[in-house]
């Protein structure tokens, strides 16, 4: 076999002036990749430099956590003499509140605590500079990336305090309705989350020949406040309904899962390691001005969650109470809303399937109710936690749903990897045993306490059980008026 021709010249392969060319061709490769290499860097054209994994970044964050958890586990204590103190505490029942003695509330406020202190230490970083922000195209002009929006901490205060005041006075059901909508209203003036369903209604507009489904209505008349036209974005309105939706949705959800000690904390530190998992990628990948946001939000409340676990944990010596479980779900829905802040809806999808436990648990009591003529308000101790307590005690079932909690995680997370085909038929499974079980479990319970209402009923009637067998006595004389 011949070597190509050097020159315009064969030669053989074995030639030793065509090796010596080859090397000398291979050193000046070398030399030019190198010096490429430099002036890549140098102009910020290298890509592998400018965007490290999602290690790297978590490395430069991580310290967030530390901060949030020793802060959270050093408070409880001090909001539970507090809670005793007070007598802000819950007490035992024979129906729902099966703890034998007492337990302060005001656990939701050390974890306020500890998520606003991780928060606050990330805006001070210019003075102790502990936080290596990530590289972003997004950066401010001084080189960190945006802090976290003050809508998100506005929210989260409203939606805390709110709960401290039923834990205290026990405001109405509608209160707090009115404290979650005001904080979801917040996150939409600031635009947080409103482009959660561009997605799905961009290929609509596109269909219908207007890509932003934006509409301009020209006036005759300038009007003081809208002047002379008015706008509509269907995308923005369906975003801000969205919101609120999600806001009502996983406040109450958290709360209705709040049901055993350390469920809710132990849940939400699960669902926050899924969400921050996708964080990472996103921001590995630059993808918009709210990457370190989720970042901190999530390593705050998985710090806060972990740190007042140890307490919380069976058995607990201080609960949530709805300033902790309340403000648990927002946090954790705000995170998910900040998943399509570009516009990605399935990245959104992606996180409900990592905080699926309490919406599966929200969707099955509503339905469980409507089955038992009830109203979907009412209370009862047919939830996944309590079925699963039943057979499993309390530790039994807290660990079985932090393994359920678990795998939606991961779930969640291949979504957001592109395997959405074999993502969503595991999804689907999951769902649909679990529905069957706890559905059956509760029409079980249904079906026997209608049974026994109707033996206490043939007992209770004249011609019942207790009237024995045969025709009823005649009577032996006139009946007495």
């Amino acid at each position: 076999m011949t070597a190509p021709p050097v020159n315009g010249s064969p030669a053989s392969a074995a030639d030793p002036a065509v090796l010596d060319q080859v090397r000398q061709m291979g050193q000046t490769l070398d030399v030019l990749k190198g010096r490429h290499a430099e002036l890549s860097r140098a102009v910020g054209l290298d890509q592998s430099a400018a965007a490290p994994n999602g290690w790297d970044v978590l490395y430069g964050y991580a310290i967030i956590f530390l901060v949030a958890f020793g802060i959270t586990l050093l408070a409880t204590p001090v909001m539970r003499r507090l809670a005793i103190a007070n007598n802000v505490i819950d007490h035992p029942d024979e129906t729902r509140k099966e703890h034998r003695f007492p337990i302060a509330y005001l656990g939701g406020v050390a974890v306020f605590l500890g998520i606003l202190g991780a928060i606050a230490f990330a805006f001070m970083n210019p003075l102790h500079g502990l936080i290596a922000f990530h590289k972003t195209t997004y950066a401010l002009p001084d080189g960190v990336p945006p802090p976290v929006p003050m809508s998100i901490i506005l929210g989260m205060t409203v939606v805390m305090i709110v709960g401290l005041l039923d834990d205290i006075i026990s405001i109405s059901p509608w209160q707090k309705v009115g404290g979650q909508l005001l904080a979801a209203a917040a996150l939409a003036y600031e635009d947080i989350g409103v482009k959660v369903a561009k997605q799905v209604l961009t290929p609509i507009g596109q269909w219908i020949g207007n890509a932003d489904l934006k509409w301009v209505l020209h006036l005759p008349v300038s009007l003081p406040i809208f002047g002379g036209e008015v706008s509509f974005d269907l995308i923005y309105w369906t975003g801000t309904a969205v919101i609120a939706v999600f806001v009502l949705g996983a406040c109450n959800a958290s709360n209705l899962i709040d049901g055993l000690d350390g469920l809710l904390s132990g849940v939400t530190a699960i669902a926050g390691a899924g969400l921050l998992c996708v964080a990472l990628v996103m921001a590995a990948g630059d993808n918009g001005p709210l990457d370190a946001t989720r970042i901190i939000l999530c390593l705050a409340l998985m710090g806060a969650c972990m740190g007042f676990l140890p307490h919380n944990f069976n058995p607990a010596s201080i609960f949530l109470g709805d300033a902790g479980s309340l403000m648990l779900g927002y946090i954790t829905i705000v995170i998910i809303l900040t998943l399509g802040d570009q516009g990605q809806t399935n990245l959104v999808l992606a996180g409900l399937i990592i905080y699926a436990i309490p919406i599966i648990d929200t969707a099955l009591a509503i339905v469980r109710r409507k089955l038992a003529g009830q109203k979907i308000s009412a209370a009862d101790n047919n939830h996944l936690h309590h079925i699963l307590k039943r057979k499993l005690g309390v530790k039994g079932a807290v660990f079985t749903l932090y393994g359920l909690g678990a795998g939606f995680a991961a779930l969640g997370y291949a979504l957001t990897e592109g395997r959405s085909r074999v993502t969503y038929i595991l999804v689907a499974v999951f769902l649909s045993f679990i529905g069957v079980i706890a559905l059956k479990a509760a029409r079980r319970q249904v079906f026997e306490s209608e049974a026994q209402r109707l033996r206490r009923t043939d007992k209770t009637s004249p011609a019942g059980p207790e009237a024995g067998p045969g025709p009823a006595p005649a009577p032996s004389g006139p009946a007495k008026a």
